[in-house]
């Protein structure tokens, strides 16, 4: 290699070299994208909490959502709402989703007692505080709940039908989705008043998923299998109203009973459609929630459960709970 071609070598390395260090300065000073966002957030200073719901497909839980969205604006803090649409597997994956993204809370509202436990070990094993709201979930790994005694619920309404049948005749009962935490409690507070009342024959009983159109089909059934059917106790207000419409189609008129207070089922009981419902009171339980979740994510003690009272809507004041509701 003669002295011309060396030098020609010596100025191609260098050249590769100044080339190789700019681009690994350029990289460094880039930073890994999921550094730099979490970075760019701390920097921010701002809260960002994350809340998945069983369903956002009816009125109770879209008003849980309203209120905890009313809340964060208050607060001053950003929150990302999940539907959980009806499936536990889908929650486990939205709650997997806000640990990617570095939510500093998370908001549960489960749709299986159960399985969402494991949804509550990811997110605390990162280090995220979970706050449980509405429904239960089997872990005492949560920071705090907030809800209403679904037991509690289940007797008020199953003792206003056994004062209205007079303790004594056929009824039926359908449940929330299996294995969530208000359907076991609620039917729980059933059984309660029911062993008080051995007179008090249960025909069927049977889940309709929270579903307005699954409870009048089961009503549907019901009607034609049983020739007398004195009441029907709706562990929520969308089934209750759904074996209305059954029952109203066949030209009938059978006590029917809910909980949570929705807007139909208001109007049900002003124009005594319903006997009653059980109004939870969800705007209360969402905001609560979240402000719970803030407070913690902000170091401040916080308390293991906070309970909202349930509380019976007759015809006689049911005006009051309409104005409540707006």
């Amino acid at each position: 290699m003669n002295m011309k071609t060396q030098k020609l070598s010596r100025k191609i390395v260098a050249l590769l070299i100044i080339m190789t260090m700019t681009f690994a300065l350029a990289a460094c000073s880039m930073g890994d994208p999921a550094t730099k966002d979490k970075s760019e957030k701390k920097d921010d200073g701002k809260i960002v909490v994350g809340m998945t719901l069983y369903s956002l497909k009816n009125e109770f839980t879209v008003r849980l959502a309203n209120a905890a969205k009313a809340k964060a604006e208050e607060l001053g803090v950003e929150l990302k709402v999940y539907d959980g649409n009806y499936d536990p597997s889908t929650q486990i994956n939205q709650i997997e989703t806000m640990i990617s993204d570095g939510v500093d809370g998370i908001v549960l509202n489960p749709q299986d007692a159960q399985a969402l436990a494991v949804g509550v070990d990811k997110a605390v094993a990162a280090g995220i505080p979970v706050v449980g709201v509405n429904t239960r979930v089997e872990s005492d790994k949560l920071t705090s709940y907030v809800g209403s005694k679904d037991v509690y619920a289940g007797e008020l309404e199953m003792q206003n039908i056994a004062d209205l049948i007079g303790g004594k005749g056929n009824i039926v009962i359908l449940e929330g989705p299996m294995g969530q935490s208000a359907q076991i409690e609620r039917r729980e507070g059933i059984q309660n008043i029911l062993d008080k009342y051995p007179d008090i024959n249960l025909l069927a009983e049977k889940t309709a998923n929270w579903s307005r159109s699954e409870a009048m089909t089961i009503m549907e059934n019901w009607l034609q299998a049983f020739s007398e059917i004195d009441a029907v106790v709706g562990e929520n207000d969308e089934m209750a109203l759904g074996a209305r419409q059954a029952i109203e189609a066949k030209g009938l008129d059978i006590p029917t009973i809910g909980v949570d207070g929705i807007t139909d089922a208001l109007n049900a009981v002003e124009g005594k459609s319903m006997v009653a419902s059980i109004f939870q009171d969800g705007a209360a339980q969402g905001s609560t929630a979240l402000e719970v979740l803030v407070n913690k994510i902000n170091g401040e003690d916080v308390d293991a459960e906070y309970w909202i009272d349930f509380e019976p809507v007759t015809v006689e004041n049911v005006a009051e709970f309409k104005e409540r509701a707006q």
